[in-house]
């Protein structure tokens, strides 16, 4: 028994920042950032919610596929981000389409959140009741941080993503390999709880998260394409998390594969979390780069605040 994807979907929220917005905020320029980032704009949920911006592209998920929603065995949503400790989101999802049957949870794992809810939702499918499972990465990271911090501000930007999964005879995802180091945890740090019954906004260790997945995320990658049977030419395309352009050449570099076979969309959507591999995801179906049903090799590959990373193998 496998499980196969069959359809993705997104939402980006309807307010844009740009790099010139930043500058009059923060001591910054155009210039500065797109050199140090490869990021131009950001979308920011102004006035929703991440369970608001999840449910959107669940429910374009729903009408893409025009499934039953009473045929999903669960709904999980990875999120740093989530409205509150409890309800998770999922579950506000879950009750927003009418998935009555299914069971839904958050899972938090910051910028690999994706890729380990996918994770999760593959095994929990092979072995469910029902023939779907939806898995979404949502975030609505600006309301995380504080804006007058030009090391993170500048960064993040807010959207969701998703992916239904059916069952399916063949096995569509191959090989994967999923990984932490909790000694490093203090290089990311968000809403944390505080004394005083708040929670603080993020700090990060820029150039430590840099240069901890430049060293660990090519070997990770190498890992499980060896799982897989692969070689790193073998993969059509590597969805990786957009976190930095320069971080992504440097993955490619490292792997010695082509710049192309890396597709990015940081420059006009920023730092999305958990939500930027399933917003980069469908932005290549929806563009035709990719086909669902073609047969093609695609590895994922998440990595930030736990710190973790972790990557898998697709058939699409």
């Amino acid at each position: 028994m496998g499980v196969q994807v069959i359809a993705t979907s997104s939402y980006l929220p309807t307010s844009v920042i740009t790099n010139d917005d930043w500058a009059k905020r923060v001591d910054t320029s155009d210039e500065w950032i797109v050199k140090r980032t490869g990021i131009k704009t950001r979308y920011w949920a102004k006035e929703q919610t991440t369970s608001d911006l999840a449910t959107i592209a669940a429910k374009r998920l729903v009408e893409k596929s025009q499934i039953n929603p009473e045929s999903i065995e669960f709904i999980i949503v990875a999120t740093m981000t989530p409205d509150a400790a409890s309800p998770s989101c999922a579950s506000l999802v879950q009750g927003a389409i009418g998935a009555t049957n299914a069971f839904a949870f958050d899972v938090s794992a910051a910028c690999s959140g994706f890729v380990f809810a996918l994770s999760t939702g593959l095994k929990m499918l092979e072995h469910g009741q029902r023939k779907y499972g939806i898995v979404i990465g949502a975030e609505t990271m600006l309301s995380s941080l504080d804006w007058g911090d030009r090391s993170t501000a500048i960064l993040f930007g807010d959207g969701a993503g998703a992916v239904l999964l059916q069952k399916d005879e063949e096995p569509f995802f191959l090989a994967e390999t999923l990984q932490n180091d909790g000694q490093k945890s203090e290089a990311l740090v968000a809403g944390k709880r505080m004394t005083n019954q708040t929670v603080s906004t993020m700090t990060m260790d820029g150039r430590g998260v840099y240069e901890l997945v430049s060293k660990t995320v090519p070997v990770n990658i190498q890992d499980t394409l060896q799982k897989a049977g692969y070689t790193a030419d073998d993969i059509d395309l590597y969805l990786l998390h957009q976190a930095n352009r320069r971080l992504v050449e440097q993955v490619a570099k490292k792997l010695k594969q082509p710049i192309e076979k890396f597709p990015m969309n940081i420059d006009h959507v920023g730092n999305t979390s958990a939500a930027s591999i399933p917003i980069l995801f469908n932005e290549l179906v929806e563009n035709g780069t990719l086909k669902i049903g073609e047969h093609k090799k695609i590895l994922l590959s998440g990595f930030g605040g736990g710190l973790a990373w972790g990557s898998i193998t697709i058939t699409l």
